[in-house]
């Protein structure tokens, strides 16, 4: 019982590790499982969360879309109707034009048809008139027959015979007639000048309109005047520097006034400015290319005006730069009165007179229309516009003749043709009109150069615009010549200058400008 007992002892030891060790492993297993479905819980939680977030996110992204999505569209609502102003503004232009165009086809049409039954009508006369001269070489020849069988000679020797005796008869009686149209000429020599020229004159009438010192452009709309000024006034302002002119914008509808004394500068805004009105885009350097542009096609039409002039008067073998003179004549103005009008009238004046008589009409249209040539050249060159008329006819290889008018027509020396008293006539005829001519202006424009030359005569000086009616005188300097202090030493030097050498009514602002600009290219 004794040796039993310590086994027993030992089995009971074993038997409770046993069952502790499958308690112990029972229990693990318990807490794992428990630990697992934890963790399975907080994944699936987790995961739960992140679905709830990324919908959240995802909504938010779509609200977002649809904002930017909204504002776009309603941009592009708000360029689409710009668009259709535009395109509604350009229809009703071509509209009009359309409209101008049918009414132009219509007339033409109606010419058409007049010249047709007027063409009609003188084949019909020709017809006759042919018919009528066959039966009347009929009646002569059979006349000249029965004259020959008459007088027994043949019609050669009778009219050898009537030549001889015509001839003697007609020394004698030429002698007399010679003697008598001398004693007629002395008498009625001034009669008939005035006769002559009344008759030219009365055969010409030509209209003249008081030089006008604005230009209008129309506008598509109100809106436009707005994009003209600029951003603080940038765009106007580059516009008048480049151009030298004066621009008007006020409560005229749809319009802006272009104002500045010289022609062919308020010529190149007008073109300018209506090229920038039709293209939309403006700022400076557009403005700067639209200008040197303008100024191009105003050249090409100056050209064109001295080519058509010398077509209208039938004049032939004009030099080219002859004929770009020619038409410069038109922006330029002596007391008021158009130059290049003026030379027109003086040629046909001058062609009716020679062409009464007798002498040759084409020399003397020609010696009209260039007889003051020289004052297209005077404000570039020194010298009378007589002396540089000269000048540029000897250049281009115009006749004599013509020369001579240029030089002798203000009778400064003795005329040496009669075309050269005949151009004088019609100057005269042509400036002393009632009418055509004005003081004031032409006293006006010289002072408005005189500011020009007194401004461009310093050193440093770009460019000169005498703007605002002669009132103010904007100066551009260059830059990398004057700095600042001197630009104001040549506002004050101008300012006293205008002062000793102008009369002028009021005060006259004197605007010095001095820009720099820096100009690259990335290629």
């Amino acid at each position: 019982m004794e040796l039993l007992k310590p086994i027993l002892i030992m089995f009971s030891i074993l038997a409770s590790a046993v069952i502790a060790f499958i308690l112990g492993w029972y229990w693990n297993k318990k807490v794992s499982q428990a630990k697992l479905q934890d963790a399975e819980d907080l994944a699936q939680k987790i995961l739960d969360e992140a679905r709830k977030e990324s919908e959240t996110l995802k909504k938010e992204a779509i609200l977002e879309a649809k904002d930017e999505w909204y504002e776009r569209k309603v941009e592009l609502e708000r360029e689409l109707q710009d668009i259709r102003k535009e395109l509604k503004s350009r229809e009703k232009r071509l509209a009009t034009k359309e409209s101008h165009l049918d009414r132009k086809v219509d007339v033409l049409n109606k010419k058409e048809k007049a010249v047709s039954a007027r063409e009609r009508e003188l084949q019909t006369k020709a017809r006759v008139i042919d018919e009528q001269n066959e039966r009347l070489n009929e009646l002569i020849a059979e006349q000249t027959r029965m004259l020959e069988k008459i007088s027994r000679m043949t019609s050669e020797e009778a009219k050898q015979l009537l030549i001889r005796n015509m001839e003697n008869q007609a020394k004698m009686e030429a002698s007399q007639l010679i003697r008598d149209i001398k004693d007629k000429a002395t008498r009625e020599a001034e009669r008939e000048a005035k006769h002559i020229i009344s008759l030219a004159v009365e055969r010409y009438a030509a209209e003249h309109v008081a030089e006008s010192t604005v230009a209008v452009v129309s506008l598509p709309s109100d809106d436009m005047k707005g994009r003209i000024i600029g951003r603080e006034g940038r765009n106007i302002r580059a516009f008048e520097n480049l151009t030298g002119v004066d621009v008007i914008i006020d409560d005229t509808p749809e319009a802006v006034l272009i104002s500045g004394f010289d022609p062919i500068r308020r010529e190149v805004a007008r073109v300018a400015m209506e090229k920038l009105v039709s293209d939309g885009r403006i700022h400076p350097a557009r403005i700067e290319d639209i200008v040197g542009k303008s100024h191009a096609v105003v050249e090409e039409g100056i050209a064109q005006l001295g080519e058509e002039t010398c077509l209208e008067l039938g004049l032939n073998n004009v030099h080219p730069e002859m004929q770009k003179l020619i038409g410069r004549l038109k922006y330029r103005t002596s007391y008021g009165q158009n130059m290049l009008q003026h030379s027109k009238e003086v040629a046909v004046i001058a062609g009716m007179l020679a062409k009464e008589m007798g002498l040759d009409a084409r020399i003397a249209r020609r010696a009209g229309l260039m007889h003051d040539i020289g004052k297209v050249l005077t404000h570039e060159s020194e010298g009378s516009h007589v002396e540089l008329g000269v000048e540029v006819a000897k250049r281009y290889n115009e006749p004599k003749e013509v020369i001579s008018a240029i030089a002798e027509h203000h009778e400064d020396t003795e005329a040496s043709s009669l075309i050269t008293v005949l151009v004088s006539a019609a100057d005269t005829i042509s400036s002393a009109r009632p009418g055509a001519r004005r003081e004031t202006l032409e006293a006006y424009i010289k002072r408005l150069e005189k500011l020009e030359e007194i401004a461009s005569s310093f050193e440093g000086v770009d460019k000169s615009y005498a703007i605002q009616a002669g009132r103010e005188i904007r100066i551009m300097v260059k830059p990398n010549k004057v700095n600042d202090s001197q630009a104001d030493e040549i506002a004050n030097k101008v300012a006293k200058e205008i002062q000793k050498q102008v009369d002028y009514p009021g005060s006259i602002k004197v605007t010095v400008i001095r820009e720099t600009r820096s100009i690259a290219y990335a290629t």
